[in-house]
Parts: C-alpha cells; structure tokens; sequence
C-alpha cells in the first residue's frame, strides 16, 4: 500500500505535487467532470498520460468548482501550450438526469456516488471559464460529450436545437472520438510553432472559420450540410443531415464536413484510420496506477471505479450501428483491437494489485464479442458507407471469428493467480447464432461453451432492446426470433453443465417506432420465454443518434418517412408499464388498456395465472449493480 500513498505516481492535481517535480510552469492543464482515475478506461487519464509521453508536462484538474472564486481554474496557472476539457466519461445531461428528466441523487464517477460535483454542459462551462480568465490560451475539448456535440444537435434537456458545442463554448478547437492521435499531431504541430487558429487539417478535428474564404484547400471534396439557421427553422433538413454526418463519421475515406452557423463556419474533419494493434497498445501500456488519487481515500469509494477496477478492456469500437446508441459516433464502427501481449501484461498487472483476490470482472470492450473482427478484403470497407456491419444482415465480407476470443480467454484462466475471469460486457447474441450470422466460421459452439461453463458470473447480461419486428427495425437489430434461438442455446449448454445461470435481458420501451400494442406484445412474448423484468429503461434520447433525430423531428433521416414516437410523460408511462405486468398495482390499468386496443386475447396471456417458473434476478446481484449507479447507462457498461 505504500505505492498508492506515494502521489508521485499520479499525474499531478494539486500545485504542491507540480512543485514536487520540480516545476515552475506546465505544459498542458486538463480540466475534467470526473475524479481523477488513473486507468485506461478514464478518458482524462489516457489523454493525460498521452501528453506525458510526449515529453511535457501536464497536470489534472478534476471536478473544478464552477460556482467560487474560481480559484481552482486558476491554480495551475496559465500553462504554455493549451488547456484540455472534457466532461469526464459521460454526456453531462445523461449523468444528471433520468429519462424522465429527474435529477440523479448519484454520480458513479464522484468519491461516495455523491452528485452536485460538475455543471450541466459541463464542457462549454469549464470552456467558457477559461477563455475568460486566460483569453489567450487556446482552449481544446474532447471527450464524449463534446464529440456528440460537434454539429447542429438536439438536446433534449433543454428541448430544443444547439449549435456546435463549439460556438457555446468558444474553444478553439475540438478533438472528436478516441483522441490519441489527433492531441499527439496537434501537440507535435504547436511544438514546431504553429499557433492554434493555424492548425486547420489535422484529422478527426473541427472548428470554426470566421469566413468561408479562411477554409484551406482539402485533398478531397467537402460536404456542406445545412446550416444551423436553416435546421432550427426546417425539421426535415435537419433530419436529412444525419444521414451524412453519419455515414461520414464511419468511412475510411471520408469527406470534409462543412455547416454554416451564425455567419461562421463549422469544418469537421474527417477520421483517423482504425488505429492499429500497436497504436492502440502504446495507449494502453502507458503507466496507470490503475487506481484513484489518493487524494479520494477518505471520500468513498468511486462506484464507476470500482465497477471496472479488475477488468481487461480489449478492442474499441462497434459495427453494431444500433439506431439508439452512441458508441460508433464517438469510438467508429471499426474495431481496433489490442494485442494479445499487451492484454495479458495488463492482466498480469491486475493479478499484482494489492486488494486482487483472483477474479477479473470483465474480458470485454463495448461489445464483448468483437474482438479481431474486421473486414476480409479491406478495399470492400474502404467503399462502404453502411453505418452497421450486421444489420439488416451479417457483411458477407464480416470475418464473424471467435477462435482469437476463445484462444485468449484460455490463455487468462491458465493464469495461476487467476481464478475466474468474467465476461460481463453485452454480449451480441445474434454474432452467436447460426440462424443470424450465415457468416461463421465454425467458432461459435466452442465459443459459447467457454463463456457459459467458465465466464459467467451467475447470470448473463443479453440486449434483444425489444420483441417488435418493426420496432426492431428501427433500432437496427435482429428479429425476436434469434434472441430465442440463442436463449435455447444458452439454455441446452447449462442444462448439459448442470449450471443455473439465468440469461438476463436488456429492453426499452418508449423508442421510436415503438407503440403501445408493441409493448404489450413484448409483455406476452417475455412472459412465455418465463421472464419477469428487471433490466429495462425507457427511451432517452442523446445527441448524434438515429433515435434522437427521429425524436425530434419524427422522420427518419435514411427513408424521410414519419415515424410515431412516445412522446408525453403519459404515453412512456404507459408503455413502461407494460415491462411489469406482474406487479399488483399494475394490472387493473394494463388490463383496461389491453380492453381499448381490441385485444382481449392478451388480457388471460399476460394476466393470467402463471405457469412458468420465472426468471428473477436474486436481490444480492440487484442490490450490487445499484452500487455502479441508476440504470443501465452508469459506469463501464454505459451505451450513452
């Protein structure tokens, strides 16, 4: 333990620690939603121990007080180079409030679950702090909340169109999406001189022009979306800009984006390439503690912290494409994958934690089974503009693998100081079932032999989101009947093993496309599958999803057709109801519903005597998964 009390080990966070290194001035200052965590899955931590690499000198101003003096903006004095912002882990908003648009009494990214700790909109207010208090330090901001903010977005907090977080914040430049390389080009650049309005075509960036004549000549054409102004007054162009922003956001050849906004103009540069095995290493081998500041030991434990503490992440990125999910427009659909020498060193580091008792949480990534997934023939991707690589099929040109998943899960249990490695990030089920991916190589029974006899920690966490076929299509996922292909799977291997690991599935209600019948249908059809719900939330729109733009403006932005969208507190209500047809207090206002639908046959199906033996999920798990925070969005899992 006395590692951890040395706080040399830490980036520092207070100016005593800057002293203790022998320095009079920094390089960089970051300021960040989060409490400081030095582990690769806080996002100001990698971005820290980036610009450390690098050879400057750089220090964390975590959770700043937004509402004093403002002395802790200005602690660190004014550093050389930049400032960096971020949000932290999480959208602001979605940290705060519910789907129903009440305040969280919680914040899983703050020492004790405790909230109050960062502003809503956070990045734009720490921005616009600092362009007050040093008007001539150039402002960068990154993160997740700034990437989903990049263009004309709808909040729905605040119910209405935002412009760039740009022009709310007036910072000088943005980093979208994993920001590794575009901060080492910018830091490279500024080095050699260049000031920041100079730096103009670095990828994976954007800014403001004063003037459409200041835009540099690009290799490549750009598009010109429709203005701001023009969004704010017409739905339909704004709908329509989605599809481009998009589809741009996940090509290997992708075009200049250009919006007019309040007489300036917005250039989104196009992406960086997938990063490759030994990018994504170098960002993963940096030296993490792995563990809080000490600053934090008094303050409780950090739930988000202690969800992800033991856990492997492996790749980045998502091909999944889901219509309500944030992941490819922030992390790409492409999957970037670590080497299997660089996870098994980071397992090796785990096992040599102080408080590791031989159980790794996860061997994961935002979809678990992915890892070493990509194309067949390259070139096909290059040509591709399709925003999901499995839906409404399985590419053909998909290499669906799991042997390299297979091989490595083995490799980490044969590790002596490991007794069990979990996997407990989503698994996608359809990937696992032959009915759906045509395109399997043979790999999937042992694959899914290997999780369900050695990787499931009691129960195991699945996303069908919904029973609908046309509500289903909107969310671009599988028919129905492949999560029921999978849970008969699923089932058979425990049977066979003598295991009883309940399957635990994730749905939504209140999605576009989705109506009131739909959730009755899901009431009836999970009721015979012998669930009664726990998992479920109901729709939250987020800025940079098919789903939100939907929302907001009832068209989808690929077909322009209307699509009907729960939208009063009465007609969700109504439809999350539906997830718990079993309680008591439900059943009179769901029967009188089922009445007025024409629906009778429904009434003794969903309400009638109960013949199954029901899947519950014990109250030990539930009570644990509370502690990473409300919802299903909290923490390492989060999809928003």
């Amino acid at each position: 333990m006395e590692a951890k009390k040395d706080n040399s080990n830490w980036l520092p966070i207070t100016w005593k620690e800057v002293e203790k290194r022998g320095w009079s001035e920094l390089d960089v200052v970051i300021i960040s939603g989060d409490a400081y965590v030095d582990h690769p899955a806080f996002g100001s931590a990698v971005i820290g121990r980036i610009i450390e690499s690098e050879g400057l000198r750089v220090a964390i101003v975590p959770q700043p007080n937004w509402k004093d003096d403002l002395r802790d903006f200005k602690k660190m004095g004014k550093p050389k180079l930049f400032f960096g912002v971020t949000s932290g882990c999480m959208d602001s908003m979605v940290n705060h409030y519910t789907a129903n648009k009440r305040r969280r009494s919680t914040d899983a990214y703050t020492p004790g679950d405790v909230s109050g700790f960062r502003p809503d909109y956070a990045v734009a207010t720490y921005s616009k702090i600092l362009k007050e208090l040093y008007p001539d330090v150039p402002v960068i901001i990154g993160g997740i909340e700034a990437s989903l903010r990049r263009v004309s977005h709808y909040d729905y907090w605040a119910d209405k169109l935002f412009p760039t977080i740009l022009e709310d914040s007036e910072a000088d430049i943005l980093v979208y999406g994993m920001g590794e390389m575009p901060l080492r080009a910018i830091i490279k650049r500024m080095l050699a001189g260049e000031k920041i309005n100079e730096i103009q075509d670095v990828k994976q960036t954007a800014y403001i022009s004063k003037t459409e004549e200041a835009i540099p000549e690009y290799d490549r054409e750009s598009f010109y979306l429709a203005s701001h102004e023009t969004c704010l007054r017409n739905k339909k162009l704004f709908a329509a800009n989605f599809k481009h922003i998009e589809q741009e956001s996940n090509k290997v050849q992708a075009v200049r984006l250009i919006q007019k906004v309040k007489g300036r103009f917005l250039v989104v540069n196009p992406p960086y390439p997938p990063m490759t095995e030994e990018e994504i290493d170098t960002s993963f081998d940096l030296p993490y503690t792995r563990m809080p500041h000490p600053k934090y030991d008094k303050r409780g434990a950090i739930p988000a912290y202690e969800m992800i503490r033991f856990s492997v992440n492996m790749h980045r990125g998502c091909f999944g494409g889901c219509s309500f999910c944030t992941i490819s427009a922030h992390q790409g659909k492409f999957i970037a994958s670590r080497s299997e020498k660089s996870i098994m060193k980071e397992v090796d580091k785990i096992t040599e934690m102080p408080d590791f008792k031989g159980y790794i949480s996860d061997l994961g990534g935002p979809s678990a089974n992915m890892y070493k997934m990509k194309g067949k023939v390259q070139s096909i991707c290059d040509r591709c503009v399709s925003p999901s690589c499995i839906h409404p099929v399985i590419c053909s040109n998909l290499d669906t693998s799991h042997k390299p998943m297979t091989e490595l899960y083995k490799k980490v249990d044969a590790n002596p100081k490991v007794k069990k490695a979990f996997v407990s990030s989503g698994i996608r089920y359809d990937l696992l079932t032959e009915g759906y991916n045509k395109n399997h190589d043979g790999s999937l029974d042992e694959y899914m032999e290997q999780v369900v006899c050695h990787h499931v920690s009691g129960r195991l966490k699945v996303a069908p989101e919904h029973t609908s076929e046309a509500t289903l299509k909107v969310m671009r996922k599988p028919a129905f009947k492949h999560f029921r292909e999978f849970k008969k799977k699923y089932d058979d291997i425990n049977k066979k093993n003598n295991l009883k690991q309940p399957l635990i599935p994730y749905f939504i209600s209140s999605h576009p496309g989705c109506e009131e019948e739909d959730m009755a249908n899901l009431a009836a059809d999970t009721k015979d599958l012998g669930f009664q719900l726990e998992q479920v939330q109901d729709f939250t729109p987020t800025p940079m999803t098919v789903a939100t733009i939907i929302y907001h403006t009832g068209i989808h932005p690929y077909t322009m057709k209307p699509v009907y969208t729960a939208l009063t507190k009465d007609d969700k209500k109504n439809q999350h109801q539906f997830f718990f047809w079993y309680k008591r207090e439900n059943r009179s206002r769901i029967k009188t519903k089922l009445e007025k639908m024409g629906r009778p046959d429904l009434v003794e199906t969903i309400l009638g005597e109960q013949k199954k033996q029901f899947h519950k999920e014990p109250f030990e798990k539930k009570k644990e998964d509370r502690k990473g925070g409300k919802g299903r969005f909290r923490g390492k899992k989060k999809r928003f």
